[in-house]
């Protein structure tokens, strides 16, 4: 994975690329900068981990890749979404209806609100297998039984015939997470698919996503807010704030060289399990920027620490500084040089 502009001495063409996409909703006080300008590319058989606090931006940026947002005027596209070097946002209703869930698949937040709850999971699943890969009845249902069996539901042939409202939260999240392989794409897109589970089965989910990405050699986007569930799992990560990416690179090298502040707090903000009962958690200070009006220079300099004068009039741009390790990072004073100063 590699964020910013993109690299035309690349030799292989990458499985996903964006290249400066923005995304802007018209609403009656102005203008809402949701996606302000993101560049990356995703290899083949990568997790990339997007994280950020909850308006960050990151469920638009997905939503704008596999194209579901409102086509009716209200939001504002630019930039490019290559898939194997097709442009998805010059295609056709209906062939982008193709590429999703063949090629891109999507694993939303509540399974209860993508499971539709008045079918039955084994016609659910049946359903995409028919139309997607033209399996026969016969034949979808027995690749249903086995999608089932291979996400960790016992008792497969049982459960096909069960509602969703008959299955736990993890259960249906399994479900959802198998809908989404029915027609074995090459790009999931899971969009806070732990929110709403518990800590043990968080790292079900996890483990069980990370298992078939690699089964598959499967690419994988892992949307969160919580950055240790990011940084167990995911081989690159990219911090998203205010509409913008603010740093990305491989997980190890965020982990171990942390040059944004924004990530600092982010990681800082996260409950440990070291810590004593009922202890404080910390908290970023402030609130993110309001995308109607966002103020000029870097975009949290109202909540940086760090902050001096050229970070509350001059934007930084998305680089590598003086390095050539692949860490981007937007950011005048970066951590690394903080404390060399110090």
């Amino acid at each position: 994975m590699s964020a910013g502009a993109p690299d035309s001495s690349a030799g292989s063409t990458p499985l996903l690329e964006v290249v400066g996409l923005h995304t802007h909703f018209k609403t009656p006080r102005g203008v809402a900068r949701a996606v302000d300008g993101i560049s990356f590319r995703l290899e083949r058989g990568r997790m990339l981990g997007i994280v950020g606090e909850s308006g960050s931006g990151k469920s638009v940026l997905s939503r704008t890749i596999i194209d579901i947002l409102p086509h009716d005027g209200s939001v504002i596209y630019q930039g490019r979404v290559l898939f194997e070097g097709r442009d998805l946002r010059t295609l056709s209703k209906r062939k982008m209806r193709d590429v999703r869930g063949r090629d891109i698949a999507m694993v939303f937040q509540d399974p209860m609100s993508s499971l539709n709850p008045v079918m039955k999971i084994g016609r659910q699943i049946t359903e995409v297998l028919e139309k997607r890969r033209r399996l026969s009845s016969a034949d979808a249902r027995n690749q249903a039984a086995r999608l089932v069996a291979s996400v960790g539901i016992p008792d497969p042939e049982q459960q096909l015939n069960r509602y969703p409202m008959h299955l736990s939260g993890g259960m249906r999240q399994r479900v959802a997470i198998a809908i989404a392989l029915a027609g074995e794409p090459k790009l999931l897109i899971a969009d806070e698919p732990t929110t709403a589970l518990d800590v043990s089965v968080q790292a079900q989910i996890m483990s069980l996503l990370r298992r078939i990405q690699k089964e598959r050699n499967m690419a994988v986007i892992f949307i969160s807010h919580n950055l240790g569930i990011i940084a167990g799992y995911a081989d690159d990560v990219a911090v998203m704030y205010a509409g913008q990416i603010v740093e990305c690179c491989e997980t190890q090298e965020l982990l171990n060289n942390m040059r944004m502040p924004y990530t600092e707090v982010l990681k800082d903000s996260a409950p440990e399990l070291s810590a004593r009962p009922h202890s404080r958690l910390a908290a970023i200070p402030g609130l993110p920027p309001n995308l109607l009006d966002v103020p000029p220079g870097c975009r949290f300099h109202e909540r940086c620490r760090y902050a001096r004068h050229k970070c509350k009039t001059e934007m930084p741009t998305l680089s590598a500084g003086d390095s050539d390790d692949g860490h981007l990072y937007a950011c005048w004073y970066p951590l690394k040089d903080r404390r060399a100063m110090a």
